[in-house]
């Protein structure tokens, strides 16, 4: 076994430290005594060891006892005690190879004569010369030599670097050159990442010698920071010599992504966001932006525990992709920029991503929406909304007010239930958007049908119509009369209150008798026609001749009877009152009895609604040739007005003095009559005030003549009614 193992050394030797032109073995022989020695020169390298191969056979009866090495010049023919290298059996070896030149076999009868040099250093260059020693023989001395050149050393330690991976435990091992069982030499451990060397100090193994070769092991847990320095094993030997390895050490390791940039730009700025990953070896790295489909449904919200079901739903096609550190570029960014970007790194089989939320600031025109055409009654609905980013401040204003009427953010809808007419006019939203201001308007018309008042109406008087015909709708409506398609000379008068056109048609007429009235209002949302009432105010005449056939009615007789015997005892009663006052009165006055009776004009209110009703008023004058017209009020509060007595003016009569005759003086009276019937359930009341108004007639005529009668010749006193006699009584 241990020839084995030297003749494993012997070859390992040989393949590392000798030159090629060593390699070649050459026999030589003397006297039947042989040897054979590498032919050529033996290099080496100091520091290290060398073998010197060596066999060797001798004559018949020769038995070899030891076996003694010389080194010596090659101007020695032969080499003496003094060059003694190796001597088993002796002391006398040069004390620089002390221990340091073994015999790779010590079984001399082998016939193996092969030595290794360890420690070598540049003196050990030379020639080598073997003799065999015999206690009986004596001893042999070749003449042969073996050369041996050493060389500064230039072998490299060897390193074994395993895959490095962040945070996993492993060992380093750094193996000296050479096979030699010569010193252990010292190796040293050293990290060059910076701009100094440190030694590493801490889980170093101790030099171990296995097989003659010497190595030593680092164990650490490597982590990104070991990634791309360089660790360096110094290997020194005997005589200061000394060898280094430099080995860059790849950790395999993956950092956390990180994206910089703004991810807040101003619309038509340039967006550019930075993905960055620190790994080894390098990630891929890819920009996307997630659609909205996937936005909405949520699915960004893990992207760091479903990245590959977030890879699987992404619509959007890649936008940027590189390794290690990628920027994505947008230039001229709108509101459509805006959205969720994801950067994604590929890591062996590991991906890891991380999102960007870009908001584009922007604000486009406010858009007002809703119908702005509306019918009386209806609500209007209108939404103003301005997509932004932020959202925009909305205020909802009227133009000619200065309140606002309804304020939001982004969208704000305007309600106003059951418009009317002075809803109209134009709206306006206003904007507010960081610094910026915008305002949009929208002009709302509230429309409804025209319709006709019902105390629209019309009055003949002395051949004379007037109609009056009141519309209220919005457009103003247009007032027509048909009737003037028939007559030239006419006169219209139109006044506009609000929303309420009145229309006054006057038009003389012959005939009067086919006569109708019709009023037509219209606007652009449609037409409406009403048939006027017409009331005709008849002359005092005809109205005492419509009075004539009454007179002789039973009801009539019955009264006017009753009616004489009262005026008789009223009679015999202000015959006495008169010759008291005949007596007494010396002045002579005469008095005159004028009434004037003003009436104001019909107010109108546009917004009642009032019924036909209508007021005559007659005047009489004192011969009874004059007919007063008569005017019909139109009261918007549904009634008739009472015509009330404006002023009663009484002027001097005179009467002749004259004893035995008196003449009859006639006093004028002013007759003031309300017509117009009150609406009522009861029908029986209009007689009653027929009756009533024939009986008060009557009653004057009598009073009349009596009053005539008992007027002093020197001083007469008129009354203004019966009232106001019946009290003097």
């Amino acid at each position: 076994m241990f020839v084995l193992v030297w003749a494993t050394l012997l070859l390992s030797v040989k393949d590392n430290n000798a030159d090629t032109s060593a390699s070649l073995e050459r026999t030589f022989c003397q006297d039947e005594f042989c040897v054979t020695l590498s032919d050529g020169e033996i290099r080496a390298e100091a520091g290290l060891c060398v073998v010197i191969s060596c066999s060797f056979t001798t004559r018949v009866g020769f038995t070899p006892q030891s076996i003694v090495w010389f080194k010596c010049g090659q101007s020695k023919k032969r080499c003496g005690d003094a060059d003694v290298i190796f001597n088993r059996n002796s002391r006398k070896v040069q004390a620089g190879f002390r221990g340091r030149v073994t015999l790779l076999d010590s079984d001399i009868s082998q016939r193996n004569c092969s030595i290794i040099i360890n420690d070598l250093t540049a003196s050990d260059s030379g020639s080598y010369q073997l003799r065999i020693n015999s206690f009986r023989s004596g001893g042999f001395q070749y003449s042969s030599r073996a050369n041996v050149s050493i060389k500064d050393l230039t072998q490299k330690p060897t390193m074994m670097i395993p895959p490095l991976t962040e945070g996993q435990q492993t060992t380093l091992s750094c193996s000296a050159p050479g096979l030699c069982s010569g010193s252990v030499p010292k190796i040293t451990w050293m990290w060059r990442g910076g701009e100094n060397d440190s030694h590493i100090t801490g889980n170093i193994s101790a030099v171990k010698t296995e097989n003659l070769r010497h190595s030593s092991t680092l164990t650490l847990t490597p982590s990104s920071e070991h990634h791309g320095t360089e660790i360096t094993c110094i290997v020194g030997f005997t005589g200061r010599t000394t060898t280094e390895e430099t080995v860059t050490l790849n950790v395999t390791y993956v950092k956390e992504v990180k994206v910089s940039g703004n991810t807040r730009v101003k619309e038509g700025e340039t967006l550019n966001l930075t993905c960055n990953i620190k790994s080894f070896p390098p990630s891929l790295i890819t920009w996307t932006k997630l659609s909205d489909k996937n936005m909405q449904s949520g699915t960004e919200t893990n992207l760091q525990n479903n990245a590959s079901t977030i890879q699987e739903n992404q619509t959007e096609t890649c936008l940027q992709e590189g390794v290690g550190e990628v920027t994505l570029s947008i230039s001229n960014v709108t509101a459509k920029d805006s959205g969720l970007y994801v950067c994604t790194a590929k890591h062996l089989n590991n991906t890891l991503m991380e999102e960007a939320d870009v908001k584009v600031i922007y604000m486009k025109m406010p858009v007002i929406t809703g119908n702005v055409s509306l019918n009386r009654g209806d609500a209007l609905n209108l939404t103003c909304s301005v997509e932004s980013y932020p959202l925009s401040y909305i205020t909802w204003t009227l133009l000619g007010s200065d309140t606002d009427l309804q304020n939001d953010t982004g969208s704000s809808t305007l309600v106003i239930s059951n418009v009317k007419a002075e809803n109209s006019g134009r709206y306006i939203c206003t904007a507010k958007h960081l610094n910026s201001t915008v305002t949009v308007s929208s002009d709302v018309s509230v429309t409804w049908f025209p319709s006709i008042f019902k105390n629209s109406g019309c009055q003949i008087q002395s051949r004379v119509l007037t109609c009056v015909c009141l519309s209220e709708g919005f457009p103003l409506p247009t007032i027509k009369w048909p009737l003037l398609k028939n007559h030239t000379q006419y006169s219209v008068v139109t006044a506009v209150t609000n929303h309420i056109v009145n229309s006054t048609l006057t038009l003389t007429l012959q005939d009067h008798s086919n006569t109708s009235a019709e009023c037509i209002s219209s606007n652009e949302n449609g037409e409406v026609k009403e048939s006027l009432t017409i009331l005709i105010n008849m002359p005092e005449k005809q109205a005492d001749q419509s009075w004539g056939p009454k007179l002789f009615s039973w009801q009539e007789v019955i009264l006017a009877f009753f009616l004489g015997l009262l005026l008789t005892a009223l009679f015999c009663l202000l015959a006495t009152k008169c010759h008291r006052q005949r007596q007494k009165s010396s002045d002579n006055l005469v008095k005159t009895l004028e009434m004037v009776t003003n009436q104001e004009d019909p107010l109108i209110d546009a917004h009642q609604e009032v019924e036909h009703n209508h007021t005559y008023d007659q005047e009489v004058t004192e011969e009874g040739e004059a007919v007063a017209e008569e005017e019909s009020t139109f009261d918007l509060d549904g009634g008739p007005k009472d015509v009330e007595y404006a002023s009663i003016d009484f002027s001097v009569l005179k009467r002749k003095k004259t004893v035995k005759k008196q003449e009859a003086t006639e006093t004028e009276y002013a007759e003031i009559k309300k017509g117009g019937k009150e609406q009522s359930k009861d029908d029986g009341r209009v007689n009653s005030d027929v009756l009533e108004g024939q009986e008060e007639e009557l009653m004057m005529m009598m009073k009349d003549e009596e009053t005539q009668m008992c007027i002093p010749e020197e001083e007469e006193e008129v009354y203004s009614n019966v009232k106001d006699i019946l009290d003097k009584i």
